[in-house]
Order: C-alpha cells, then structure tokens, then sequence
C-alpha cells in the first residue's frame, strides 16, 4: 500500500470514528437521497453508506455529495471492480463490500479510494493485512457472533480495526462501541426500508437523534464549586458528610461529599464547574461542535488509551465551567 493510501485510510478511519454509526441505506428511489441524507444529518449523523442493490445507487451518491459536500458518502454491497469505478466517479469517498474480493481491493488501492472490505474470519483479516489493510468490516456481525466472536477473533490481530455491520441496533450498539478495536458501527436501525421507502424524513432524524443521544451516553458526572481555600472546603465537606452521610473522597486538589466537588481554592469557572460525563469524548466534541459548542483545545486530555478522556469547554454557563470526561 502506498503512502498516500496509508493516508487516506487513516483520515477515513478518524472521520467514521468521530461520527461513530455509518447508516447503511438501501434506497430505490435518487429523489428521495438528498433529503434522507438531510434527514440523517439534522439528526447528528452527517454520514451515509449508499448500498449497491438498487439500481439507483449510483445517482444517489451523486445527488448527495452534489448538494452536501459536507456528508460522509461512501458505497456499500459493492461486489466488482465496476461498481467501484462507478461510486468513485459518483463521488463515493469509500468502498464498503461484504466480503474480501481480492480484485475490489486491489483497483480501490491503486485507484486511492479507501475500501473496507467484509471479514468474519481469521483467515479473512490475515487475507486483508496481507494487502495492507488495518481497517476493516466486520459482516455479518451478530450473525458471526456478535461482540463475543469479534474480540475472540482480533485477539490475535492488535492493529486491526472493525467497523462491525449487520445486526447492529439500539440494544448492542454500545456493546460493539465499548469495544477499543471498533472504530464504529453501520446499521440500518434509523433508516429501515419502510421508513425510507416511504420518505418520512422527521421519523429518520427523530431515530438518528435517539441514536446520538445513545452513543454519545451524556450524563451528569458531578458539580464543583470554588471556596477560599483548603479549610473552608474541608469544612464544608465535614458539614454535608455528617448533615446528610455523604461519602468523602480526598483528592490532591478537591475534595469529593458524595458528588460534589469542592475545590481547595479557586477553581476554573467563576463559581466553579460541571462535569458531563460522555461514552467517547471525541464523539461528543465532533457531535456538539456540530451545534457551535466551543471547546479550550489547550485542556484536552488523553487516557492511557491515547484517547481524549477529558476537555473544557470554551464558555461559561452561569458562572460555571464546563468540562467533558470519559464515562468510566
């Protein structure tokens, strides 16, 4: 594999993450494309997988990245070397095929489209790495397995990354995102036939929305408050742990009754900070700054991981800081 294609994979792989579910659509009807990928946008997932089992795919691909240049378009069910050519003319920046054809691979490679080719075996992935490949799709997924199969499956493989599809809904989607070698996931679940066959667009961002909101796992983690200094916050803790039998927790800098912080001093913030607990901080920073949310880059943090498990946000909300932190 080239360097640029390296490149390329590498962008791909950052850009699905960051999005976190790629809908995978089987439409009939390219009038209907570019509204249904507004759809899914407003509802927080500016990404769509247009399959090849319709006979439309094409123009639909071309319709979207026409009037969206902004979406994440990528061709799916893509089983020659000429449906390739064909979603990459149409503006297909990715290929999505359900099994490893060693033909697709090779002209996507050399034709510098990223291509993620469909694996459920061992010997699937070692076919796969063996023509540079690191990031592939795991199909059909529950129906191989599930979570189970996949981290039995990638155990050998630490550079290898999935993005699992078939299968995927509400009830497991955290299940596969959980898991560290899953970049993200494609599913069908927000855009059923019905749903799309029928162009009820409202139905789709309401879905899309659920679906964010779920993957995204945004809670209230704790509130702290600033006080004068180490006494007046110890004393403050002593009152509320006797007062109420709150649990308190030391810390180098605060100190914890029950959920709330109290800093030894000065804290960021006017008054002091909340703290909103997500699944993925760099989903919730690509999801919010979708809606103009602002975040201090200088305070992003990265886990043991290499993954951003913390950062503030920009602005204050009445007199309170903001800041992300990773669920646990």
């Amino acid at each position: 594999m080239e360097e640029t294609d390296v490149q390329n994979m590498e962008l791909l792989q950052k850009r699905i993450s960051e999005i976190g579910i790629i809908p995978v659509i089987k439409i009939k009807d390219a009038a209907g494309a570019v509204p249904l990928a507004q759809a899914l946008a407003h509802g927080g997932l500016p990404a769509a997988e247009i399959t090849f089992r319709t006979a439309c795919a094409e123009e639909a691909i071309r319709r979207i990245t026409a009037e969206l240049p902004d979406m994440l378009v990528g061709a799916g069910t893509v089983l020659t070397v000429e449906q390739a050519s064909r979603a990459k003319d149409a503006g297909a920046s990715f290929i999505v095929s359900p099994g490893l054809n060693p033909e697709v691979v090779s002209w996507c490679l050399e034709a510098g489209v990223p291509v993620l080719p469909g694996v459920c075996t061992p010997s699937d992935i070692e076919k796969a790495l063996s023509l540079g490949l690191k990031t592939v799709k795991f199909f059909p997924a529950e129906a191989s397995g599930g979570v189970a199969m996949l981290k039995a499956m990638s155990a050998p493989y630490g550079d290898v990354r999935f993005m699992p599809t078939g299968g995927i809904n509400e009830k497991n989607l955290l299940a596969y995102l959980s898991f560290p070698k899953v970049v993200a996931c494609g599913g069908s679940f927000m855009v059923s036939e019905k749903l799309v066959d029928s162009g009820d667009y409202d139905a789709v961002t309401a879905l899309t929305e659920k679906a964010v909101s779920l993957m995204l796992g945004c809670r209230l983690a704790h509130i702290g408050v600033n006080s004068a200094g180490r006494e007046e916050a110890a004393a403050a803790a002593d009152f509320l742990c006797r007062a109420f039998g709150f649990g308190r927790t030391e810390g180098p800098v605060s100190v914890f009754a029950s959920d709330l912080e109290i800093m030894h001093g000065a804290g960021r913030g006017k008054n002091g900070h909340i703290a909103v607990g997500v699944n993925s901080v760099e989903r919730a920073m690509f999801s919010l700054g979708r809606r103009g949310v602002r975040f201090d880059a200088s305070t992003l943090r990265l886990g043991k991981d290499g993954k951003p498990d913390f950062v503030y946000l920009e602005d204050e909300l009445l007199g309170f800081a903001i800041h992300l932190v990773r669920n646990d």
